[in-house]
Formats: structure tokens, C-alpha cells, sequence
């Protein structure tokens, strides 16, 4: 397992993370502790998870996931053979079990989650800290536009650095990160940070899949030249770019588990099609088609860190041995082919 530096920051990191935003709705305690025991055998270092977690979000199970991976370094004591990362969550409308609703990324709101999510994962610190999503209107989740109609109150960036600072400071949390963001954003994030002597980003959690590579679009300049690593989610596009949905109409997973109602971009019928191609493709070259998504972003030169999630280990086991897959120039330049046709559908 290779390992990479994020950011300008002394985290090293492997080039797998673990996703967990199952733990507490799909999967157990135990068998989330079983995940990141695997995982650890393999050599990923590296668990991210956010206090919103598990999916589908309600506020029967809200919180749970923290709980699982706190119990786990209970049990364990393994706090320091992992760097964990967490996530506040922003604006959250139609969240109200959340600070009842009234979240944002303020000073009150940031150190009320901060503490919240220590208990729970039962630790001292949290090595990367995340914002799960901005304070301020922005083009994300699905959303492909940016809409000036939909302009809100919100936290200046640089009152989100101040407290995140504060925190750092205080040795609650090691680095900081941002997620589900803009090159605006991103960029704004290090100015401020550098007008105002705060602490400075280390990373970006954006969806980065084959059927959306947005991320090409202008951050992964932002990212080089910013030193500002990416950490890509939804590899697999919620399950869509294993073709397991279209092989077996009643496969289990998000999209059939939580229907319409969570991620809708992965059910417009542009990111069916170009799924079947890419499946097709994979398939035509001796790889399942998750194991070639997942190579894909693997062998991308602007992601630090891909972040895995699986409900078992068969699928776990799966996805950490794509890593080992080299792809052709052949099937490169025929993604880009499909790509070229059909352009980041679930953008």
C-alpha cells in the first residue's frame, strides 16, 4: 500500500481510505469493526467518517458511525496506528436532529461538533477535520449550476478559520480540510487563510468517479498549485459503476435501499448508459466493472487518497485489490473516448 503526504501537512496517508457511512445502517458494530480490522491488514491507515454518518441521514441512527469507530478504538487501543478524519456538517435544512437545524459552520455550531464527535469516536484529537459541505450557497450535490437566486446569510470563511484555528491550537484537531467545494471556494479558503495568519487547508473531499470528473475542470490546477490534496468519494458512484443495479434489479445497495431519495444524480438515465459503456469496456478487457473505476481514480495524479466503502468483505477485499490493476493505454484512451461523448453526467 502506497502512502502519500496531504497537503503541506505531516499526515501520510494511504492512497485507500476507508469510507464508512454504512456503519450503523448497513452494516454492524461488529462488522465495522471487522472492515477496519481488514483494512489495516492491507495497510490503509487512513478512516474518514463525519458526524451526519450513517446514510441514509435521520436521527434515529445519526451519530452512530462516530459510535462504532470509537468502540472499536476502545476496544482496540489501535488510536495511533490510524489517521482519522471526521465532518461538521453545514447549513442543514430539513436536518433538525442536527443542533435543531440551526447548523452552520460558526464558532458555536464548529466547537459544539467538535465535542461531540471526540466522545463519540472516544479519542483526544482528530487528525483532519473536515466542513462537510459550505455555509454558503454553492453548486454541489448534484446541483450543476451556480444559481444567484439562491444566495443565503452565511459564515464568512474566514469566521470558520478563526474557530478551526482556535481548535487546532487547543490540540483538538491536528489539520483541516474542506469537502463538497468550488475552485472559488478552495481558493478563497487559502487566501484567507494567509490574509488573516490561520490555518491553512490541507485537503478536499469532492465526488470524483468516471461519471463525474468535475474535478478536472479547474481544481486539479488548484489543487497542484495550492497544495491542496484531494480525497475523491463515490468512486463507484453509489454503487452505479459496478453495473451491479443493471445486472440484478433487486441488488442491494443505496440506490435501491434509499430510492430518489438520496443522490438523485445517480438515477438521471445519462449515468445508467454511460455506466453499461464503462461496464462493457471493463468487461471487454478481463476487469469487473467496479474493479476499473476503481483503477481509474487509483491511477489518477491528482488524488491522494480514494475513499472505499463496502457493506462486506468480499466487496472490501475487491476494491483494495483494484489498486493493483494497471491500466492499458488502450482502455485510458477508450474511457476518455465514452467520457468525451457523454460528459460528467452525475456532475
Amino acid at each position: 500500500m502506497r502512502h502519500t503526504q496531504l497537503g503541506k501537512s505531516d499526515l501520510k496517508v494511504s492512497t485507500i481510505c476507508l469510507g464508512t457511512m454504512t456503519f450503523g445502517e448497513q452494516n454492524t458494530e461488529a462488522e465495522a469493526h471487522r472492515q477496519i480490522d481488514y483494512a489495516l491488514e492491507r495497510g490503509i491507515n487512513f478512516v474518514d467518517t463525519a458526524e451526519l454518518y450513517p446514510v441514509m441521514p435521520r436521527a434515529k441512527t445519526q451519530g452512530k458511525t462516530e459510535d462504532f469507530i470509537g468502540s472499536w478504538i476502545k476496544k482496540f487501543g489501535k488510536r495511533n496506528d490510524i489517521v482519522l478524519a471526521t465532518k461538521v456538517a453545514g447549513p442543514s435544512r430539513g436536518l433538525e436532529w442536527i443542533r435543531k437545524g440551526e447548523n452552520d459552520l460558526d464558532a458555536a455550531n464548529i466547537r459544539a461538533a467538535v465535542e461531540t464527535s471526540l466522545k463519540r469516536l472516544q479519542t483526544d484529537y482528530i487528525d483532519l477535520y473536515q466542513l462537510h459541505w459550505p455555509s454558503r450557497n454553492a453548486p454541489i450535490f448534484g446541483q450543476k449550476n451556480f444559481d444567484p437566486a439562491l444566495e443565503r446569510p452565511s459564515t464568512a470563511i474566514a469566521e470558520t478559520l478563526a474557530v478551526l484555528s482556535e481548535l487546532v491550537k487547543e490540540g483538538k484537531i491536528r489539520h483541516i480540510g474542506i469537502s463538497n467545494e468550488t475552485a472559488w471556494g478552495q481558493s478563497e479558503f487559502i487566501k484567507q487563510a494567509e490574509q488573516h495568519n490561520l490555518e491553512r487547508i490541507v485537503s478536499i473531499q469532492n465526488a470524483y468517479n468516471l461519471v463525474n470528473r468535475s474535478y478536472e475542470q479547474g481544481l486539479d490546477e488548484s489543487g497542484f498549485r495550492d497544495q491542496v490534496s484531494l480525497l475523491a468519494y463515490s468512486p463507484l458512484a453509489f454503487g452505479r459503476l459496478s453495473n451491479k443495479y443493471a445486472d440484478d434489479l433487486n441488488a442491494q445497495g443505496r440506490l435501491t435501499l434509499f430510492p430518489a431519495t438520496w443522490s438523485p444524480r445517480y438515477m438521471r438515465a445519462e449515468v445508467v448508459t454511460a455506466s453499461q459503456r464503462y461496464a462493457t469496456l471493463a468487461r471487454a478487457h478481463g476487469m469487473t466493472p467496479a474493479s476499473m473505476a476503481l483503477a481509474w481514480c487509483y491511477s489518477r495524479w491528482f488524488v491522494a487518497s480514494t475513499i472505499i466503502g463496502a457493506t462486506n468483505l468480499v466487496q472490501l477485499k475487491e476494491n483494495i485489490d483494484a489498486a493493483e490493476i494497471v491500466l492499458s493505454e488502450e482502455v485510458i484512451s477508450s474511457i476518455n473516448a465514452i467520457h468525451a461523448k457523454m460528459n460528467n453526467p452525475a456532475q
